[in-house]
């Protein structure tokens, strides 16, 4: 098969182990060539920028271009096959094949495929819209019955920060810490509804297809709609920290999303900030090498939202 990135080898191996990543790798050429043969695929070289899962542009028999996904290690993959059967392709790529036990799918490839991100920071304000525009279409009552992670399930991670620390911040901003902790708990407590989310909604997982932006790899998370805005307040990165004015982009954002979306605007900065301090510290978490520096341009945003009045 085609030659892995060095980058996502290396990548693999830090996260779940040298020997665990390696047999993958030797399993990885057999597990795809049967998924050819399958679904009568022809899978082109995997793309760059990979993390946590091989992804790969693909074409069918018949000439339809997709994209096959898969990670034997991905404890959201169940998670993100369910939001993408309930979303039934309506502001999200299309789920067309897919094998919950081989934990591999075959996706719709949106087409010319260019990412949200590519807009800010020049066209923010488009982008802002369009990312509202996106939630619109994907949110949905929550199943009665369901194992998708709950909002509040997430924000309790942010104990497990405090015992890491054996009760302190370690190098986490104690007073941003407490405020998205209490953040977590009010704004999920008065929660106007319950919905379905995309989970991680930011400018990197909304592509061009066409005329419209589509979403790509939902994760599946119920609570608050609220908290489905929070990811847009710490993206793109790293490109958002170069805005030479982002104190007022930010407040931009928060104005921008009430408006369109309905909500308070308290709300929106509320999220924003609990989720810029969560993600910092899922960062930690996945790379102990952050443990003694958590990323601080996340922090910074956390920080201005925290200064924002609203």
């Amino acid at each position: 098969m085609f030659a892995l990135p060095e980058d996502f080898l290396q990548f693999m191996r830090d996260v779940y182990g040298t020997e665990a990543a390696n047999a993958w790798f030797q399993r990885l050429p057999s597990f795809l060539e049967e998924c050819e043969e399958r679904w009568q695929l022809k899978l082109l070289p995997p793309f760059e920028n990979l993390s946590f899962h091989y992804v790969a542009p693909a074409v069918r028999a018949d000439g339809t271009p997709v994209i096959l996904k898969t990670c034997e290690f991905s404890d959201e993959f169940a998670h993100g096959l369910a939001a993408l059967r309930l979303f039934n392709g309506r502001g999200i790529a299309r789920l067309l094949e897919s094998d919950e036990e081989q934990k591999v799918m075959v996706l719709e490839r949106l087409q010319p495929g260019t990412m949200l991100a590519s807009l800010v920071p020049e066209q923010d304000e488009q982008a802002t819209s369009i990312l509202a525009g996106v939630m619109r279409q994907l949110w949905r009552p929550a199943p009665t019955e369901h194992t998708f992670p709950t909002v509040e399930q997430l924000g309790q991670g942010l104990t497990q920060l405090r015992a890491r620390y054996a009760g302190g911040y370690g190098p986490f901003p104690p007073r941003l810490v407490d405020e998205a902790m209490d953040l977590f708990v009010t704004l999920s407590a008065s929660a106007p509804q319950t919905m379905l989310l995309h989970g991680d909604l930011q400018h990197h997982n909304i592509l061009r297809s066409g005329d419209a932006w589509l979403a790509i790899d939902p994760k599946g998370v119920v609570g608050d709609p609220g908290y489905e805005v929070g990811a847009s307040f710490y993206n793109p990165m790293p490109r958002i920290l170069e805005v030479p004015n982002l104190e007022q982009m930010l407040a931009r954002r928060v104005a921008q999303l009430s408006e369109e979306l309905g909500m308070e605007r308290a709300r929106i900065r509320g999220w924003g900030l609990a989720q810029c301090v969560l993600n910092a510290w899922w960062c930690v978490v996945v790379n102990d090498r952050l443990s003694m520096n958590p990323p601080r341009g996340i922090l910074r945003c956390a920080e201005i939202l925290s200064r924002l009045k609203v």
